[in-house]
């Protein structure tokens, strides 16, 4: 089981680096008038686990800062994947987890 938990936790770094990195690379692309990453796939990455990486990405290059779709969606997501895996481990029948 411990294994299922850190492959998970592997998992969510990776796509939080990823999305962190995302956010950067298009803020470089708009600067440059670059074609830009699609807001579809800035909220899949972080609909996939990537969230907080692109909430942190998005103060620290300054980037989607003013757009309302971003500076409220993203930490609805966060706070929804949190809920979520909270409920997984502590309220559904997969508790087993934390053993």
């Amino acid at each position: 089981m411990r294994t299922i938990i850190i492959i998970i936790v592997v998992y969510l770094i990776g796509m939080n680096i990823f999305g962190f990195f995302l956010m950067g690379e298009d803020k470089r692309r708009a600067e440059r008038k670059l074609m830009r990453i699609s807001e579809f796939t800035l909220f899949m990455a972080a609909l996939l686990g990537g969230s907080l990486g692109e909430i942190v990405g998005a103060r620290v290059f300054h980037h989607k800062t003013r757009h309302p779709k971003f500076m409220i969606g993203l930490p609805i997501i966060f706070i929804a994947e949190l809920l979520g895996a909270l409920w997984f481990i502590f309220l559904s029948n997969y508790s087993f987890i934390l053993m």
